[in-house]
């Protein structure tokens, strides 16, 4: 929650900003911070390309946890979480990174480090993921299933 938390401060958004003007304001600080409009100051190019990176890292994990990007996502996460096992999964700063078997993996926010080892301890995993975290936490899509 923390990474979200600074990258809704970054770009000066809430919770509840629709993806309509979370675009607004990151098109907004593109044109503000492009290194185009800092030609003549080097120091000021650099830090507008330093500022724009972070400005472009933010918009796109913000715009990945969004609620229309979910709830547009949402038939293809369920096909996922209930026909594809469970091929691996990480746990790293309370975030839970499971891949699946199609090639698709999905980042989940905030899982206490007790429901990883949890996880690990589960002789089903993918039962296990289905009570305990797939509808739990904020999550992401990090990657696509591979197409047949």
């Amino acid at each position: 929650m923390k990474k979200i938390i600074e990258y809704r401060k970054l770009l000066g958004v809430t919770k509840t900003t629709e993806v309509a003007e979370l675009k607004s304001i990151y098109k907004g600080l593109m044109k503000t911070w492009h290194p185009d409009k800092f030609q003549d100051n080097e120091e000021g190019k650099h830090e507008a390309e330093q500022k724009s990176r972070e400005f472009i890292e933010a918009y796109n994990f913000l715009l990945s946890i969004a609620p229309e990007t979910i709830e547009k996502a949402l038939p293809d996460y369920t096909q996922t979480i209930t026909a594809c096992t469970i091929l691996n999964y990480s746990y790293e700063k309370s975030i839970l990174t499971l891949n699946f078997v199609d090639g698709s993996s999905y980042e989940y926010f905030d899982v206490p480090k007790n429901i990883y080892a949890k996880l690990a301890s589960s002789d089903v995993p993918a039962r296990f993921c289905r009570r305990h975290v797939y509808h739990e936490y904020v999550y992401r899509k990090v990657s696509k299933a591979v197409e047949a």
